[in-house]
């Protein structure tokens, strides 16, 4: 964060020295210009809620539209616009295109990062590949960290500091399940960060007037166009509503489980009564449901079953057989 404020202090100061006070002395506007970027790092530093790279994003987007509105000017200027109406013109001008140059710095301030610029100028940029959040119901599934280092999974991983507190909040919980979940999940964060191909970033900006994290999640995931990683339901539903991008690691997990065809066989173990009177269930190592009509009186028992249907449900496939009779 100091190089930040350094940066941002140097932008201004350098902006005030040429075109604060352009019919005076040239130190004195960086001395303003010094005096108003520092004033505004102090109240930064008070409140928090605003972060230096969206202000020196911000002056970046100001001073480019500067840059365009002279050749504007310059333009309209040769094209000989009556005198009357070319104050106004140049007005509108300026207006428009600070407007962009605000909102446009603020997008890439938020997004800037002095490693990534490092890797930028090395040519070892991953630039073009599309930042991944994190969600906290990931983290502690922990499937995550073994998808990475497949290498399936590119791209800058952004863990927001919020989510780290939740977890942090589960992992300090009384109730001895949620806290082994919370453990479970900074464990397998820490073993991510341990990995040295696979970049992780803590990402500092909050949203305090929002209070759920959920919306939190796709507020940011819509500020700096990222896809959301997760395998909460309602999450996956309510981001899609909403236009955000979700990577869903269940329906990752059910397009990667075995395709099977009606008629096709197979041996499986019973382990249980099925809901139905004379079925048996049994289990893929995938985890898989099996129900298996005529075979109530196997259980325990490992029989030939051949495949009558497949379901898929929201909670993953379902395969419908029959036992196979000598």
């Amino acid at each position: 964060m100091l190089l930040y404020s350094i940066i941002f202090i140097i932008i201004v100061s350098v902006l005030g020295y040429f075109f604060l006070l352009p019919s005076g002395p040239n130190y004195v506007g960086a001395l303003i210009g010094l005096l108003f970027s520092s004033l505004l790092i102090l109240l930064w530093r008070k409140t928090r809620k605003i972060s230096v790279k969206i202000i020196v994003g911000v002056v970046l987007g100001l001073l480019t539209a500067g840059v365009g509105a002279i050749i504007f000017f310059k333009a309209i200027d040769m094209i000989g616009i009556e005198p009357t109406y070319l104050p106004y013109i140049k007005t509108a001008i300026l207006i428009v295109l600070a407007y962009f140059g605000v909102r446009y710095g603020i997008i890439i301030g938020s997004r800037f990062s002095l490693k990534e610029f490092v890797s930028i100028l090395q040519g070892t940029s991953g630039i073009l590949t599309k930042r991944k959040i994190i969600d906290t119901s990931v983290i502690i599934d922990g499937r995550i960290a073994d998808i990475t280092e497949t290498g399936f999974l590119e791209g800058p991983l952004i863990i927001p500091q919020f989510i780290l507190k939740e977890l942090q909040s589960i992992a300090d919980s009384a109730d001895s399940v949620k806290r082994n979940r919370g453990r479970r999940g900074l464990n397998i964060l820490r073993k991510m960060q341990k990995k040295t191909d696979i970049e992780v970033e803590i990402w500092e900006q909050d949203f305090p007037e929002i209070k759920e994290v959920d919306h939190k999640l796709m507020e940011l995931a819509k500020h700096i166009n990222a896809k959301i990683v997760t395998n909460d339901f309602n999450l996956n539903k309510v981001a899609q509503l909403r236009g955000v991008e979700i990577l869903n690691i269940n329906e990752l997990a059910n397009a990667l489980k075995p395709v099977v065809l009606p008629g096709e066989h197979m041996d499986v173990k019973i382990l249980r009564e099925g809901k139905e009177s004379n079925q048996g269930v049994a289990y893929l190592d995938d985890g898989t449901m099996v129900v298996v009509d005529d075979a109530h009186d196997f259980i325990d028992k490992n029989i030939d079953v051949e495949v009558t249907s497949v379901l898929q449900t929201t909670a993953g496939k379902m395969i419908f057989a029959k036992y196979i009779t000598d």
